[in-house]
């Protein structure tokens, strides 16, 4: 008998009828011998109408509120997913994240977990129950009620697997697998049948929505096999693992991309090694997460540092830096909105040099301006318009030769 932790997605919960599709998932983990933990998200858009009532009430409502307001969502899933497992003979028990064990630092609104007490949970599997708990959510030392974070749900699943030591962790979703690149803005698109940690680390954090990048983080640390698969179709999906055996020929294994980005720059700022690093250390002192970062001199000795941000952190971003002015030392703050992030991904690249300069030919030639880079062995970003974000995804997926088989034949 081994051990399966499900996680279901908003879609994959979206109704009723959909609960009781999941439902039915479990139910056959079951029969072919398996215990179960069944880790959900709220149902469909839950959580944006619960964001959407907050906003109509206060303008900037406080994030411990926020906490206690957004994680009752899952609450109503983790009870109906419950009932409906009980409806079919099915011995099921539901935990809220703080009830299952989930121990968080004290963050509200982006908590990573630190410790998670199986003990409850292991009582019950041991018992024939199957166990379902509430994704997105656990508790500090203090007893204050706390969020991962949107997509944490996955980092719940996965941390779960991993602290009760299971064999694998499904992810079910509204897609069949990871795609070459998100199939709704590229016809062309194709699935992969296996993708390593790290690929998929890359492809998580510069913005494919299908896996949280902390869910991937902890799934490449203790070692996890992950399967990305529908919950409508019953279709293998795709393998994230160490290594990738599949697919070896693809130098770049996918295209992501990310809109709502913001270029911010700091001018007029010391070159010492302690003013650079004051600036940053204050604002992931304040949560905020920097991306792409590029320096340049000014003729006066100063440094212009320029560093891209999600366009909903730019108004905390703005007031940190105005309240740490005379400590951070700089003379102006600008910033650019309606910005976009496009990359490509694939562990290939480290042995094949070229890809970034053919990358670079490719936007050129059809008139995208690059604003920004960022590179590491496995992934070349760019920041580019907005606008024209579609355009360089569609362009890249094409030049690297990622479309399907069935798209390349015609």
């Amino acid at each position: 008998m081994g051990l399966i932790v499900q996680k279901f997605g908003g879609t994959s919960v979206g109704s009723v009828e959909r609960i009781r599709n999941a439902a039915s998932r479990t139910a056959e983990e079951l029969q072919n011998g398996n215990n179960v933990v069944v880790v959900v998200s709220a149902m469909g858009k839950t959580t944006d109408h619960l964001v959407d009532m907050a906003n109509d009430i206060s303008s900037a409502p406080s994030k411990r509120e926020m906490d206690m307001l957004l994680t009752t969502g899952e609450q109503i899933t983790i009870a109906l997913f419950s009932m409906a497992l009980a409806q079919n003979g099915i011995d099921a028990v539901s935990y809220t994240g703080w009830q299952a064990g989930i121990k968080t630092e004290p963050v509200h609104g982006n908590a990573r977990i630190v410790d998670i007490d199986t003990d409850r949970i292991a009582r019950d599997l041991e018992s024939g129950k199957v166990v379902i708990v509430a994704g997105f959510q656990g508790v500090t030392d203090d007893g204050e009620i706390t969020t991962l974070g949107r997509g944490g749900s996955d980092t719940t699943a996965v941390a779960l697997a991993a602290a009760l030591k299971a064999d694998k962790c499904d992810i079910y979703t509204d897609v069949t697998g990871v795609f070459t690149t998100d199939p709704r803005y590229v016809k062309s698109a194709r699935k992969l049948l296996s993708v390593s940690y790290d690929e998929m680390l890359e492809l998580a954090n510069l913005g494919a929505g299908v896996l949280h990048p902390r869910a991937v983080e902890f799934a490449k640390n203790y070692g996890l096999p992950l399967e990305v698969r529908s919950s409508m179709e019953k279709e293998r999906g795709t393998i994230i693992e160490e290594e990738n055996e599949m697919e070896q020929n693809l130098i770049v294994r996918g295209v992501a991309f990310e809109d709502q980005i913001t270029r911010v720059s700091v001018l007029g700022v010391s070159t010492s090694l302690k003013g650079l690093s004051t600036i940053f250390t204050t604002l992931a002192q304040n949560h905020i997460n920097v991306d792409i970062i590029v320096q340049s001199r000014t003729e006066a000795g100063l440094a212009n540092i320029s560093f891209s941000i999600k366009s909903n952190d730019l108004p905390e971003a703005l007031d940190v830096l105005e309240r740490n002015k005379e400590a951070l030392n700089y003379q102006a703050v600008e910033s650019e909105t309606g910005l976009a992030k496009v990359s490509i991904v694939g562990s290939g690249m480290v042995s094949n040099p070229g890809v970034a300069a053919k990358m670079f030919e490719v936007l050129e030639g059809h008139g995208i301006q690059v604003k920004m880079v960022s590179t590491s062995e496995i992934k070349v970003s760019t920041v580019v318009d907005e606008k024209q974000m579609v355009n360089a995804v569609e362009s890249l997926h094409e030049a690297f030769e990622l479309y399907s088989e069935a798209v390349k034949t015609n």
